[in-house]
């Protein structure tokens, strides 16, 4: 056999087949894989680099999920034809792969590892996220890069009240919940969710359920790495000297406690520039060529006075209870022009969002893998380098301002309404003004009342909240609401957002190898208390409930059905009819192929009159109805005026006025618009129009009886040569 190393591992998932070629592609990767997942099939390569990068003082790993849109036999829509920048859905496919796999990697490594997941081929029954997952742990076990995993991750759904392990298309389409976890052989390493308001014991139960196949998974995976992976190789570690930390914690652990012992970032990080210039005053020449030692030991204290506080003293930072929430805010109608805005404070940590509305044609168009072409819900995220006082260029948004806007919006997509129910595109912008700790969560706070400041009718308020986490051993503490601080000296960051009825959204990032039951059932509980009380004491006394209009900036939208058959009609040959409907209306008009019309103007009356001319168009004309036309043309014997472009009745002379009319220029002129009756549609359509009967009926006007007998309109006996002898050309002759 060519490939002499070539082996293949099967199991199965929900009854689906997932196999694991190892040995045939990408062989001078330093692990890799072809995972496939039903007909799935995605390439999962790990490498590390020979030697440290200097001069850094995290691991640097970088995950790519890259999607090949011949994966699902699409030419890329750009330009150039060929994939580009990653996705908004790629990004958070890597970073949904990397929050389990980081923690277990070395925290003193500092080689260069990449791992790339190139999804080849997709079933859209079979994820190709969570078979790079599985693939990039499989990569990562039998390469040579030292790695305490395995790790396995599946997505859970929610089906009819039953749980489902890796939902197909059709059930992912009926599920009240997106749920993926990803475990090691006994811990929780990572969640990640989207939830229709599930309550917290139902939400539990499917982590659990998850976390039980994930297990069986990891074994499948191990006995991969049994049989074919490499020895994991040495690296330089990179933890400072014990005597140095030792010496520095004995020198400056009570100034670092005086100088982290206060509840404002500014004071403490002013305090600390003096700590840390004296300890480099100090053992600079002590170890020289070591300033980044000095840095970590520094760091490192930090964090052991921090954590000590909190398991041993029950201290936190800013002298909070261990359950309390730091002082919140809310406002609302911040900025006089944008259609909804609203601004939540939690310490120092504020977010102001901004609500805009728009026509649906200003949903965004997806250009990925999936199924999904494009959506009218956007939640944009913005963290600028000043909301943490320095000084660093805006060059767009990162993976962390992708991840943070997608968390913020999957938490306020279940309470979103229905196209039907509000014809708006709505797009939401979170400002981040100042961070200190669970910006992500308070973007899901200014995000619910700049909807209901803007008047989407949201189905119920949503909040959000952060739940850390500090381990020693087999003893734990958590705590709501965490600061930066705790954030970066702690081993969790659990985020829940949810309506008082249940959870909308979950995300947990991690240091630690995973979590335990008991944890993860503690976080859910206590997140669920701090969120009610956000929303009964904060939030809803500031606004109770969406506004009932929408601002006067806001374009009033109308909307309606028509059969597919009329569509052409109501565009018109080149675009000309709802080119001019859009022009003489000032509105914005979008037709869709069921026949949906969405019509979008800051006026509410010119809205009403696009609607009324285009239900006009759609519906044959029926004697009896009224209509407001335009006089197009004038005759010696009445009037031509179009009701609809494309829609053109005659009002004879007799029928312009309740009195005699000498001259048809006596009563109109082409350009004025009138009210008429439909009086009669003849057998080739064409329509006999009545200003007389529209003046008498709705005006109440008084005929008067001097019309004389050759006024009355006589029937109209057609000519030789097309023409009507009181009417000129037949319309098919007209221009």
């Amino acid at each position: 056999m060519f490939f002499k190393d070539f082996k293949t591992f099967k199991t199965e998932i929900n009854g689906r087949p997932f196999v694991a070629e190892v040995g045939k592609m990408a062989q001078l990767a330093g692990g890799s894989v072809l995972a496939r997942y039903g007909e799935t099939e995605v390439l999962c390569t790990a490498t590390m680099a020979a030697k440290p990068r200097e001069g850094v003082d995290f691991f640097p790993l970088s995950v790519d999920f890259e999607e090949k849109l011949y994966s699902v036999g699409r030419i890329p829509g750009s330009f150039q034809r060929r994939e580009g920048k990653a996705s908004e859905k790629a990004t958070l496919a890597s970073r949904v792969i990397d929050r389990p796999i980081r923690p277990l990697f070395p925290k003193d490594m500092r080689n260069d590892v990449s791992v790339v997941a190139t999804v080849m081929s997709v079933d859209p029954d079979c994820s190709p996220e969570i078979t790079a997952m599985l693939g990039v742990s499989i990569a990562i076990s039998i390469s040579e890069i030292p790695w305490d995993g395995p790790i396995s991750g599946v997505s859970v759904g929610l089906c009819n009240g039953e749980l489902v392990i890796n939902p197909t298309a059709e059930q992912r389409a009926i599920s009240d919940l997106q749920l993926t976890v990803a475990s090691t052989s006994d811990l929780v390493a990572m969640i990640e969710a989207g939830a229709n308001e599930v309550p917290n014991d139902q939400m539990y139960d499917a982590i659990m359920f998850g976390h039980a196949e994930n297990q069986r998974i990891v074994e499948f995976i191990k006995g991969i790495r049994d049989e074919v992976g490499k020895e994991k190789i040495d690296f330089p570690s990179n933890d400072p000297d014990p005597e140095m930390y030792e010496a520095i914690k004995e020198f400056a652990i009570e100034d670092v406690r005086a100088a982290l012992d206060t509840d404002d970032k500014r004071v403490r990080d002013e305090r600390l520039k003096p700590v840390y210039a004296a300890v480099h005053e100090k053992f600079d020449e002590i170890y020289p060529d070591q300033e980044f030692m000095i840095e970590d030991c520094l760091y490192k204290l930090q964090k052991y006075v921090v954590r000590r506080w909190l398991l041993d003293d029950n201290k936190r930072v800013d002298g909070r209870g261990i359950n309390e929430i730091r002082p919140l805010n809310a406002e609302v109608d911040l900025l006089s022009r944008v259609h909804g805005s609203g601004m939540f404070t939690r310490g120092q940590t504020q977010v102001l969002t901004v609500a805009t509305l728009g026509p649906i044609s200003d949903s965004q168009l997806l250009d990925g893998i999936d199924s999904e072409t494009s959506k009218r819900y956007m939640h944009h995220y913005n963290f600028p380098s000043y909301s943490v006082g320095e000084t660093k260029p805006s060059r767009g948004p990162g993976r962390r301002e992708i991840g943070h806007g997608a968390l913020a919006e999957r938490a306020l997509l279940p309470v979103i309404p229905s196209v039907e129910e509000f014809p708006y595109c709505i797009r939401l912008v979170s400002e981040v003004l100042s961070s200190n700790g669970s910006t992500s969560q308070g973007s899901v706070c200014g995000s619910t009342l700049a909807l209901m400041a803007a008047g989407v009718p949201i189905k119920a308020p949503v909040a959000g909240i952060s739940c850390g986490l500090i381990t020693e051993g087999d003893r734990f503490m958590t705590m709501v609401d965490i600061q930066g601080l705790e954030d970066f000296f702690g081993d969790m960051d659990f985020k829940v957002a949810g309506t008082k009825k249940g959870i909308t959204a979950i995300q947990m990032d991690l240091k630690v190898h995973g979590l335990t039951p008991a944890i993860i059932r503690e976080a859910l509980d206590k997140t669920y208390t701090a969120r009610c009380y956000i929303l009964d004491e904060i939030m809803l006394p500031v606004i109770a409930e969406p506004r009932a209009e929408l601002s006067k900036y806001a374009p009033k939208m109308l909307t309606t059905k028509i059969s597919p058959d009329k569509i052409g009609d109501v565009i018109g040959k080149q675009g000309k009819v709802i080119q001019k409907i859009c022009a003489e209306c000032e509105c914005k008009v979008d037709v869709e192929e069921d026949g949906s019309v969405f019509i979008s103007a800051i006026d509410l009356d010119n809205a009403k009159r696009a609607l009324a001319i285009i239900e006009t168009i759609a519906k044959d004309p029926e004697p009896g109805s009224f209509y407001k036309g335009v006089v197009t043309r004038i005759m010696d014997f009445g009037a031509f005026v179009e009701i609809a472009p494309g829609k053109e009745g005659l009002v004879h002379i007799s029928r312009l006025d309740v009195k005699r009319v000498g001259k048809v220029e006596d009563v109109v002129a082409v350009g004025d618009e009138v009210i008429v009756k439909v009086t009669e549609i003849d057998d080739q359509g064409r329509l006999n129009l009545s200003r007389r009967d529209a003046l008498i009926e709705l005006e109440g006007m008084t005929p008067e009886n001097d019309i004389s007998e050759e006024q009355r309109p006589p029937r109209r006996p057609r000519r030789e040569g097309g023409h009507d002898r009181n009417r000129g050309p037949r319309r098919d002759n007209r221009k």
